[in-house]
């Protein structure tokens, strides 16, 4: 599979997207599938970017955050403006998604101070009407 270009549908089956992705990420100018015809035909080249593609977006990055990144790779410096560039916005998202971590974990914390509170409302209305009775 290495050399041999790839169907969209065979693209779909391996990386588990929808030609309908696919046809997204080609009209944004991410993957660049050879054609013939009407045929989209993948190389290695689309299959890499497509990887990268998909971890980027796992990870938060924005389409034209990933794009910057694929672009930098054909830069003539061993992909170290790549690489410098990805662990900085991979630093921003990582503190983004540990500050977004910590406002849910104080949201879920004050949930279940709510309900634990609801809960004894709930008892004591239920006790003060079984002593009634």
């Amino acid at each position: 599979m290495s050399n041999t270009k790839m169907t969209i549908r065979e693209m779909c089956d391996a990386f588990d997207v929808t030609p309908r992705t696919l046809r997204f990420y080609e009209a944004k100018e991410l993957l660049f599938p050879e054609r013939q015809g009407q045929k989209r035909l993948f190389g290695k080249r689309d299959r890499a970017r497509l990887k990268l593609i998909l971890r980027g977006k796992r990870f938060g990055f924005s389409l034209e955050e990933i794009r910057q990144l694929l672009d930098l790779y054909h830069m003539d410096d061993q992909q170290q403006t790549q690489l410098a560039r990805t662990y900085e916005i991979a630093r921003e998202r990582l503190a983004d998604l540990e500050a977004r971590r910590d406002e849910m974990t104080e949201a879920i914390d004050d949930l279940r101070a709510q309900l634990k509170w609801g809960e004894n409302m709930i008892a004591s209305v239920s006790t003060t009407r079984n002593a009634a009775e």
